[in-house]
């Protein structure tokens, strides 16, 4: 692996897992709960943030090499994009069934609804979720680890390797499959436009859609209706 991968990569665990030692910081301070969250979110926005403006510093040289020539045109960039949100979203709708019907999951993740609680508190954070954490993630877990592993061997072997360590990082365990899904979607229309863009794109515009759906009913009407499609999919 290129050593601007491997620092990629430790600039993202460092953005991940630095919010754990400032907390413990924050926590010998005689703060309020209130300036101790606003910190540490401050903290975690400011450090994706960096984390991505490194990351593409990082990746400068290799807007120097040469273009695959099967890579998609700009029309089919487009597409593979559209393409990608339409199966990510379907293949959420699957494992959310599958989930559902044979293990008694809830259909909304936890970490999802942590998320939302957060982001309807600070809306800044929605930036995060929205836009720099999908960037960030396509670039580790299909450019990078998904890349290298394709290289290696094969699609569904560089895929279920990569898509495990994409749903475990999420921290969310009773929705590994929904974010395994996920990870083959993004790494599929990858290899088929062979541009590293579509995901990233189809990536955030699930996300926004995902945010903007979330916002615009409170927990409890959500609840109500996956509950609802649930009874209209699987009859209970």
């Amino acid at each position: 692996m290129l050593k601007r991968y491997i620092g990629i990569i430790l600039i993202y665990v460092f953005a991940q897992l630095s919010i754990f030692p400032v907390a413990r910081w924050l926590n010998r301070l005689d703060l309020s709960p209130i300036e101790f969250n606003n910190i540490l979110l401050g903290w975690q926005i400011a450090g994706f943030i960096l984390a991505l403006f490194f990351t593409l510093i990082l990746l400068r040289k290799e807007k120097h090499l040469p273009r695959d020539p099967d890579q998609a045109s700009p029309v089919m960039t487009v597409i593979w994009s559209i393409l990608g949100l339409v199966m990510a979203l379907f293949g959420q709708f699957i494992a959310n069934v599958i989930q559902v019907t044979l293990f008694g999951v809830d259909q909304q993740s936890q970490n999802t609804v942590e998320i939302m609680e957060v982001a309807r508190a600070f809306p800044l954070f929605i930036l995060i979720i929205a836009v720099v954490g999908p960037i960030l993630e396509e670039i580790i877990f299909r450019k990078i680890i998904f890349g290298e592993l394709y290289k290696r061997s094969n699609f569904w072997i560089a895929g279920g390797i990569s898509g495990v360590i994409f749903a475990v990082i999420h921290d969310d365990f009773t929705h590994l499959l929904v974010y395994f899904v996920m990870s083959f979607v993004f790494a599929f229309v990858y290899v088929q436009s062979k541009r590293i863009i579509v995901p990233i794109a189809a990536h955030v515009l699930m996300n926004t859609f995902v945010v903007i759906v979330q916002l615009s009913f409170d927990p409890a009407e959500m609840e109500q209706i996956l509950e609802q499609v649930q009874m209209i999919v699987i009859g209970g």
